[in-house]
């Protein structure tokens, strides 16, 4: 039996404020959804007459050679093993960690429902353009939504929105929702969500090879919010893909039975919203940074010296309460808006950021990034800016009036500016542009998979 077609899509992110303290439960980080979402269309392999396959075959078609073939199997347990088949004996087997496990979490979850029918199917993933410098892409003719990168996806640049945390949740829902009853499943429900969150944290966990805070996968399910983390004990007891038992475990950590751990996740939309006219930039600064090494470092000196670094971490979390809290208190306002009390949340926010870079010797706003911000904020219609997240040399993350004046000026001043940063641990001259986002409160929806017939003839 042929399934239906369906089409699904979830949010990029950026963490605008609680980088480094949104790894511990004791804090919380200010997420923001991104307009620019990663797209999963899911549909029947069409065959000839009398061919049966055990096959499910997806495709990148904005990168070069971005296909993986996946051979699929019950086992004698009830679970599903997956096998990355080769469509090229030259080309020999090109590894994604991110798709392959998800789809091996995705199917096994499947697989323990009442009547699971896995056929084969065709995935496409297609991405915004934002998530990708632009600089080498084409466009194909008749088409511009989605541009044809021209590149392996490997040497694609990413301009740091979660792509990795989006693909995960948009292929787990788009497999969810294609193999199973609504019954079963429905993306439109609390419990769907809340299901589909649990399945692709443990997915995303499982692909990257560690348990993070999972603040990605959260806003690209639920969209913006404020976010605390999961205990990581949630995840670090269940076997692997292929083992006997594993779609049971998977069952239980999902749903949250037979005896497995609730999740604690906190996800707090109704305590944080944007005022209307804010909206919110991103100001690319084509460098980027090696997070892992920073994050390493930070948290190496907060064991070294808890007291100084637990008293920066308070200062921090109770600046980003606060900057919640006005920016709902904005939101809810009537007449005239006064922003003094919002611009000093900003300060007092990176204030504590570049005490906490000079005592971890971690560049989280470095000298350039802290010259092109404070040029920013003197900009009338810009309220204030950060270095989102873990900091470094990423895209900066500004709050401003919605108005075409100061997205003008702004851009006026990037295309004369010359910012020097590191790429690799080499000093490199950056080009700062505005990345065409700007905040998503809604996560994770369905799509309609017709409205991509065009780009995936």
């Amino acid at each position: 039996m042929a399934h239906t077609p369906v089409a699904v899509s979830a949010p990029g992110k950026v963490l605008l404020a609680g980088g480094y303290l949104v790894l511990d439960r004791a804090h919380t980080g200010l997420v923001f959804g991104l307009d620019a979402r990663i797209h999963i269309v899911a549909q029947p392999i069409h065959t000839t007459p009398g061919v049966s396959l055990n096959e499910i075959t997806v495709t990148s078609p904005q990168f070069v050679n971005a296909v993986w073939e996946y051979g699929y199997r019950r086992q004698s347990d009830g679970g599903i093993n997956i096998t990355q088949l080769s469509i090229d004996a030259d080309l020999g087997l090109n590894k994604n960690p991110f798709i392959e496990t998800a789809l091996a979490y995705a199917l096994n979850y499947i697989a323990t429902t009442s009547s699971p029918n896995i056929t084969p199917a065709a995935v496409t993933i297609l991405a915004d353009n934002d998530y990708y410098s632009t600089s080498g892409a084409a466009t194909e003719p008749g088409s511009t939504r989605f541009y044809n990168f021209r590149v392996p996806l490997s040497q694609a640049h990413k301009t740091g929105l979660g792509s990795s945390a989006a693909l995960v949740t948009s292929f787990t829902a788009a497999i969810l929702s294609y193999y199973l009853p609504k019954e079963s499943f429905d993306l439109s429900t609390d419990i769907g969500k809340r299901r589909l969150h649990n399945l692709a944290q443990a997915a995303h966990c499982a692909a990257q090879g560690k348990v993070g805070s999972g603040f990605d996968v959260a806003s690209a399910v639920y969209g913006s919010c404020l976010y605390r983390r999961f205990s990581p004990n949630l995840l670090t007891n269940h076997t692997e893909p292929g083992t006997v038992g594993f779609a049971k475990q998977i069952k239980a950590i999902v749903d949250e039975v037979d005896g497995a751990p609730k999740w604690d996740t906190e996800i707090r939309k109704n305590e944080f919203k944007v005022p209307s006219g804010l909206r919110l930039v991103m100001c690319d600064v084509s460098c980027g940074s090696q997070t892992p090494g920073m994050v390493k470092k930070v948290l190496a000196w907060r064991k070294e010296k808890p007291d100084e670094a637990d008293t920066i971490w308070a200062e921090l979390q109770n600046a980003n309460d606060g900057l919640a809290a006005e920016m709902k208190t904005l939101a809810e306002s009537q007449g005239t808006r006064d922003y003094t009390a919002l611009k000093k949340c900003f300060t007092r926010i990176r204030t504590a950021i570049r005490t906490m870079s000079e005592k971890s010797d971690v560049p989280i706003e470095p000298p350039s990034q802290t010259s092109l911000i404070d040029a920013c904020e003197a900009i009338p219609g810009v309220l204030g800016g950060v270095v989102p997240g873990a900091g470094g040399y990423d895209a900066i993350s500004l709050i401003i009036e919605d108005n075409q004046a100061t997205v003008q000026t702004l851009n006026k001043l990037f295309a004369h500016w010359k910012f020097k940063g590191e790429a690799n641990g080499d000093e490199i001259e950056g080009k700062v542009s505005m990345l065409r986002v700007r905040e998503e409160m809604e996560g994770v929806r369905v799509e309609d998979a017709k409205v991509y017939v065009q780009e995936i003839a």
